[in-house]
């Protein structure tokens, strides 16, 4: 698997966060394609120079920064002992699906489909962690007898966030942590045949405390 360069010298402790910083705060104001090195150089207080002894060019300077810059979206693993606690855990809360990653997808998709070498990093390095992460939680779940173990985990992994991305991105709606849980409820627990069903009276978020 390709990963970002290695060889090149790193640009040590805060420098290089501000740099990563400025690339991620230029792409959610410019988007991809009117990003460019100068203006990086230039927002981040850096030589152009400095950028390219750290990075082959725009495509991993950008996947770079986000998957690492501060402010980047972050989906971490947690084993709560339940899948749909998994699930709520991880995908809502400030580092959800619904606090940055949409603005951040937003800025790249059409650059997707036009330009394979940021397609390549942007998947194996972004992308791909995070399917991993979705992958474990219905691992977990097949493990504990919660759900069957013919599971198609290659197709149910990606579906929550695709669902959601879809009704961002074609429907206008970002996503927030309510629609989050009820996305979760109804289409997600159903389709693996989870017995779990919200009990009346008890919010998403409490069930997910309690299972």
């Amino acid at each position: 698997m390709h990963k970002l360069p290695t060889s090149r010298p790193r640009i040590e402790g805060e420098r290089e966060d501000e740099i990563l910083d400025a690339t991620l705060d230029l792409l959610l104001e410019v988007g991809y394609d009117r990003l460019t090195l100068d203006a990086v150089a230039h927002r981040a207080k850096a030589s152009k120079a400095t950028l390219y002894r750290r990075w082959e060019g725009k495509p991993s300077l950008v996947v770079d920064a986000m998957v690492r810059a501060r402010q980047a979206p972050v989906i971490d693993e947690h084993d709560t002992g339940s899948l749909r606690g998994d699930l709520v855990t991880t995908f809502c809360g400030s580092h959800g699906i619904g606090r940055g990653a949409t603005g951040v997808l937003g800025s790249v998709i059409t650059t997707l489909a036009s330009d394979p070498e940021f397609a390549r990093l942007f998947r194996e390095a972004f992308i791909a962690p995070k399917l991993e992460v979705s992958r474990q939680i219905y691992a977990r779940a097949i493990e504990r007898g919660e759900i069957r173990p013919d599971v198609d985990v290659d197709i149910i992994a990606p579906a929550l966030a695709g669902i959601l991305l879809h009704r961002s991105f074609v429907l206008g709606v970002p996503p927030d942590d309510a629609t989050i849980e009820r996305v979760i409820d109804h289409i997600i627990l159903p389709a693996v045949g989870h017995a779990a069903a919200t009990t009346r009276g008890e919010s998403p978020r409490q069930k997910a405390r309690t299972s």
